[in-house]
């Protein structure tokens, strides 16, 4: 392909996504180095109470990612050989491979061609007597629809875990994401804050709580660090075998710092964002935006190159941006594509068409705060270049939102 302009390669790269982390982050990182204590300990047990409060969960349990927080709820559900759990294929293979680990079946359910939400309806359709968790994805930081959902899983008396890796600041209605039920948040650095790497549960039912924070730290009654005493009495035991997924100080405290400017970040995404819906050329099709109330994260601003219009496929997209030094991501291909689930039992009633359809063609652009108004119209303009040498006379116009 031949553009009009080469890439200056005295600019910097721009990736699709960077942390921010500012001196009250590294302060407070530093700290926690220095004090003596740097895994599980206070600093976690604050970010847990700060999640909590912000999302008025009754319980928050810290991890080390959004994959390990999934995994022990369902092993404290107690999904597992004969089970089946109703979930998404657009979302990542974390939570397909948890079910599958455990010896449960993921069942795959269609997604909304604009918005890649799932619907109550499709839910619906696939609920079976095996049928032992729901499992939606409010995806890119827009939720599902809640209401309908929880509608029909609490007809089915199956438990609702809401994937939220995507979602935490995200609101429903006037309500945040994580208020009741079960929710799993990501803390990863692509996140809309970061732990470098974490996760976090909330739940309403304490006692599933605790069963999962005992799971966290080997399946012992007492962790390393108690509330009230460092260290831990010898009288301590295994209550049930566990694993090793708890979140250290050092990530933890800087999920405290970051928390405290998690709606800073939101209302600079949605600048970004809105930038992005007024400018984009008609090839480069954006996800549709639910049609309930709800506050968007933006999480991610992901786009659909349309070849018909666009006139290149996404992987011809993504070379090109590159080329100009500007970073994208795939978020996701479908879970049921890769070459595992190609081979092993899964079930997708109703078939995957809008999943399918969007796996070949999403993309993610760049989209966190510390973007300048220039690196936007810099995406902007490279996208722009990319399509015009190949469809100027389609792409001149901005797709309006």
């Amino acid at each position: 392909m031949t553009r009009s302009s080469k890439p200056d390669e005295s600019r910097e790269f721009l990736p699709f996504c960077r942390p921010s982390i500012d001196a009250e982050d590294v302060a407070a990182v530093t700290a926690t180095l220095t004090s003596g204590w740097i895994t599980t300990g206070a600093r976690c047990a604050e970010l847990e109470d700060g999640i909590r409060a912000r999302t008025g969960a009754g319980c928050a349990v810290a991890v080390t990612s959004g994959t390990a927080a999934m995994h022990l709820l369902l092993a404290a559900m107690g999904i597992g050989p004969g089970d089946e759990v109703i979930t998404p294929s657009m979302t990542w293979v974390s939570t397909p491979n948890i079910i599958s680990l455990l010896g449960a079946t993921p069942v795959f359910v269609d997604v909304d061609l604009e918005t890649l939400l799932v619907s109550p309806e499709t839910i619906r359709a696939a609920i079976t007597p095996r049928t032992k968790a729901i499992i939606p994805v409010h995806y890119a930081g827009a939720p599902c629809d809640l209401n309908g959902i929880r509608a029909v899983a609490k007809e089915a008396g199956i438990p609702l875990i809401e994937d939220a890796a995507h979602a935490i600041g995200t609101r429903f209605g006037d309500t945040e994401i994580g208020h009741s039920g079960h929710a799993i948040f990501s803390l990863h650095p692509i996140k809309n804050i970061t732990t470098g790497e974490g996760g976090v549960l909330v739940t309403d039912d304490e006692e599933l709580g605790a069963t999962v924070r005992r799971l966290r730290f080997h399946g012992l009654g007492a962790e390393a660090w108690d509330r009230n005493q460092q260290g831990r009495s010898p009288q301590v035991e295994v209550q049930s075998p566990g694993f090793k997924y708890n979140l250290p100080d050092m990530n933890a405290t800087l999920g405290v710092t970051q928390l405290k400017r998690l709606d800073q970040f939101i209302d600079r995404r949605r600048q970004i964002a809105e930038h992005y819906l007024n400018s984009l050329p008609k090839g480069i099709r954006p996800l549709g935006i639910p049609e309930w109330s709800h506050r968007h994260a933006w999480h991610l601003f992901v786009v659909r190159v349309d070849e018909a219009q666009a006139g290149l496929d996404r992987d011809a997209f993504m070379a090109a941006l590159k080329e100009l030094g500007i970073g994208t991501g795939i978020h996701f291909r479908a879970a049921h594509t890769h070459h595992w689930y190609r081979n092993q039992e899964y079930k997708a009633p109703g078939g995957l068409v809008n999943t399918e359809w969007n796996s070949d063609r999403i993309c993610s652009i760049p989209l966190f705060p510390d973007m300048t108004d220039e690196d936007v119209d810099r995406v902007i303009e490279g996208i722009r270049e990319v399509c015009d040498a190949i469809h100027p006379t389609v792409n001149q116009e901005p797709l309006k939102a």
